[in-house]
């Protein structure tokens, strides 16, 4: 019994502990400006441009530039946005879709 209620807490003291790391979770009061870059030459045909992410790191959002990649199948990439949610701002990452 005792074991089951050590295990019990541990299994609930980790679900509390992920339940805020979905990616792009946070809410912030501004959404900061998107740095401008030139997207660079296509390494050849077959690439798509992948957009730019914004990822949260060190108490804020940090932007990270697009890059080139290869198609997934038949999915298609869903570019990142921001979302507007109460009084704030929650950035929804980019996604295979």
């Amino acid at each position: 019994m005792k074991k089951t209620i050590i295990q019990l807490t541990i299994v609930t003291a980790l679900a509390f502990a992920f339940a805020g790391c979905e990616p792009g979770g946070v809410i912030i009061t501004a959404r900061p400006e998107t740095p401008y870059y030139a997207r660079p030459v296509a390494p050849g045909p077959d690439y798509i441009w992948i957009d730019g992410d914004w990822e949260w790191a060190g108490g804020r959002y940090v932007y990270r530039n697009g890059y080139w990649g290869h198609p997934r199948g038949h999915r298609a990439w869903v570019s990142g946005s921001w979302e507007q949610r109460g009084n704030g701002w929650r950035w929804r990452r980019g996604r295979w879709h």
